[in-house]
């Protein structure tokens, strides 16, 4: 059934509103992917903060363009097309895609948006290859924590030899 005007402008305030609050943007295509798979991956998206949207092409269109992203052209799009927003990590819908793709031969990266900029297919999918936020914050941390471990193996390594010495003192006297 064709949805209604109302309808049609609630679904683009809703887009406007995700276009603007989103760190990323991925379009996706899938064909031939059954249903559950697809609930998993919705399931999947929650968890990773990524939210999943089906709507047509031209309301898509024109929620981008309302919402800052004039340079979103939804016809180039292929003609089904589930939209993955990015909503805490500006990689999370990137990463979750592309790994569904690996996994489902129906499913490919298509485009996207990152940083309020149309992304070509091969973009995207080199964003999903980054590492996220938190494998970056954990690298950092063992970086700066390195030197300090480091220097307490020194002070540890002089307290080392210098019971070495006296225990040798011990022995010597004994």
């Amino acid at each position: 059934m064709a949805k209604t005007r109302a309808q049609k402008e609630q679904m683009i305030a809703s887009l406007t509103e995700k276009f603007g609050n989103t760190k990323s943007v991925v379009f996706t295509q899938f064909t031939a992917v059954t249903v559950s798979d697809m609930e998993s991956m919705r399931l999947q998206a929650r968890e990773e903060g990524v939210r999943v949207v089906v709507a047509k092409k031209s309301l898509m269109g024109i929620a981008a363009k309302e919402a800052g992203v004039p340079d979103l052209d939804a016809s180039t799009l292929p003609n089904s097309v589930v939209t993955l927003f990015g909503m805490d990590d500006e990689i999370s819908a990137a990463k979750l895609a592309a790994e569904f793709a690996k996994k489902h031969e129906g499913a490919q990266i298509v485009g996207g948006v990152f940083e309020g900029v149309f992304a070509s297919a091969d973009q995207m999918i080199a964003l999903s290859k980054l590492p996220s936020k938190q494998e970056l914050y954990a690298k950092l941390v063992g970086t700066i924590n390195v030197p300090v471990s480091g220097f307490v193996n020194v002070l540890a390594g002089n307290l080392r030899g210098l019971v070495t010495v006296l225990k040798a003192v011990q022995e010597q006297k004994a």
